[in-house]
């Protein structure tokens, strides 16, 4: 694959612990960044629509929305792809017990939140957007892989991507099996690079995931929760230096530097 040149117009981070993407600029200064609220915001979404979503689609639409607002763009132009390692756990295992125990009583709204692409439908809605949109998981390897997909699709069809990746905490025995603890969102919206800006070059490759050194907070968050793989790009993009690999699956890397 020939490397792809993109730039990122908007960033958006949320966590209880990152109230955005000025939140992991400080924290990375060594300041005391701001918090997340209890529940994210996702002031996208209509109070009932709210009250219906998981925390899980919460997290995506409200990193979500603070990169297309630091973007500029309009949402409802922009082409979408949302990444998630394991979807919505609470609801799984939710579906797993019900199934198991007594399957009459299974919530028809519960159901309606547990396919995969359940953020981007909740997305697309809100926004009124009819671009294309797609949902795409990877495991370990997600946040990379949807990365990858976004990039190709802004510069194949030369337009602006909303890149998506979220995972909640894990629960029950797939929690188990996980092992995740922390809840973590991330959003950019990426386009061709053309002009001057945070300019990032994409390359395959057989190298292992690397990055730069990162505060303990960081590292935590990265071994609990696997969207916060993009953490090292994050850092880049924060600090504007250094470069890193990201896993874009199993035995291939996602090897990103900053282009002056």
């Amino acid at each position: 694959m020939n490397a792809l040149a993109i730039q990122i117009e908007g960033i958006g981070v949320w966590s209880p612990q990152l109230a955005g993407f000025h939140a992991l600029q400080d924290l990375l200064a060594g300041e005391m960044p701001a918090t997340g609220a209890a529940r994210p915001p996702a002031s996208a979404l209509s109070p009932i629509e709210r009250r219906r979503a998981p925390q899980s689609v919460l997290v995506a639409i409200e990193a979500a929305s603070q990169a297309v607002a630091m973007s500029g763009r309009a949402a409802s132009s922009l082409a979408c792809v949302f990444a998630s390692a394991y979807g919505d756990q609470v609801t799984t295992d939710y579906m797993c017990s019900v199934l198991a125990r007594t399957p009459t009583e299974l919530s028809p709204t519960r159901f309606h939140n547990s396919v995969h692409n359940a953020a981007a439908g909740y997305w697309t809605i809100a926004a009124d957007c009819h671009a294309p949109s797609s949902a795409t998981c990877a495991g370990s390897a997600s946040f990379g892989a949807g990365l990858l997909e976004a990039a190709v699709l802004a510069c194949a069809d030369n337009r602006p991507v909303l890149l998506v990746c979220s995972d909640d905490v894990g629960v029950g025995p797939l929690g188990e099996l996980i092992g995740g603890t922390q809840v973590f969102g991330c959003a950019l919206v990426l386009s061709p690079g053309k002009d001057a800006g945070h300019r990032l070059r994409l390359a395959l490759t057989a190298s292992a995931p690397r990055h730069p050194p990162l505060p303990t907070e960081c590292l935590a968050w990265m071994h609990d929760n696997a969207s916060a793989a993009a953490l090292p790009l994050l850092a880049m993009l924060a600090t504007g230096r250094g470069d890193c690999v990201l896993a874009a699956s199993e035995q291939l890397g996602l090897h990103v530097q900053r282009e002056m």
